[in-house]
């Protein structure tokens, strides 16, 4: 058996898997806690053909669980770092970037060529509209859900954009998609743990810019291993489904 970085990987899929990853182009809409995470796992699984797409630099307060995030890569674009790291991991592999917003102006431009394409956009219009693009175009997605405010990875989930509970992001996407006529027939990662309270009055009212788009939003807690695993289960998805051997689906403790 040939010995290569994807040797590992090899044995466990089996080589049409690898055939399969080699030929895949899979998009992924966001490079934070969760995107990066996905990306570099990727990268070492042996797809081919990656496109990038984030519209932020890395800033201080992403080193807490960002995999790019470095006091070296401060100020740094997102998509740019994330393309020199995979090139020092895969040099074969195809990455194109778009450092920009994932949006209904560029979503007619990002979508078309993908076999894949993984939600991992945190603001709820942009992540609505994207997922109803790839549901209508039958485009494969998997979407993560809320990371934050969260501390206990073994309450994870995924399955069905409808069987999600628990979760307030996952409420406002199903709302989102209900008024569009989408109601199931999208995958998601999602937490059942009950959201922390924000804000304590220690803190004050936190606020951060939304990048450069003048929005403002709440800072929200978060810790390393909440994106880190959501991301992992994601890629795990990804690669699972490319390669034809999806696993059973989990049973959903309600």
């Amino acid at each position: 058996m040939e010995i290569d970085q994807f040797s590992r990987t090899r044995l466990l899929f089996g080589e049409q898997a690898l055939e399969n990853f080699l030929s895949a182009r899979v998009g992924i809409m966001g490079l934070g806690g969760v995107g990066s995470y996905v990306a570099e796992a990727l990268a070492r699984s042996g797809i081919g053909k990656l496109l990038l797409v984030d519209f932020d630099a890395i800033s201080e307060s992403n080193i807490n669980r960002q995999l790019l995030a470095l006091h070296s890569t401060i100020g740094k674009q997102k998509t740019e770092v994330m393309k020199e790291r995979i090139a020092d991991i895969n040099p074969d592999c195809e990455v194109d970037i778009f450092s920009g917003f994932c949006n209904k102006d560029s979503r007619g431009e990002l979508l078309p060529g993908l076999d894949f394409v993984v939600d991992a956009i945190d603001s709820l219009v942009p992540k609505v509209g994207l997922l109803e693009d790839c549901w209508r175009q039958k485009i494969p997605v998997i979407s993560i859900l809320g990371a934050a405010s969260r501390f206990d990875p073994a309450q994870i989930r995924i399955g069905d954009i409808s069987q999600t509970y628990m979760c307030p992001l996952a409420r406002r996407v199903r709302k989102f998609l209900g008024r569009r006529g989408i109601r199931n027939g999208i995958e998601v990662i999602y937490s059942i743990e009950q959201p922390i309270d924000q804000y304590p009055p220690e803190a004050g009212s936190q606020q951060d810019w939304q990048g450069n788009t003048g929005r403002m939003r709440g800072t929200l807690g978060s810790v390393v291993y909440m994106p880190a695993i959501m991301g992992m289960w994601a890629a795990s998805y990804v690669l699972r489904k490319i390669a034809k051997q999806d696993a059973p689906p989990l049973t959903l403790n309600h």
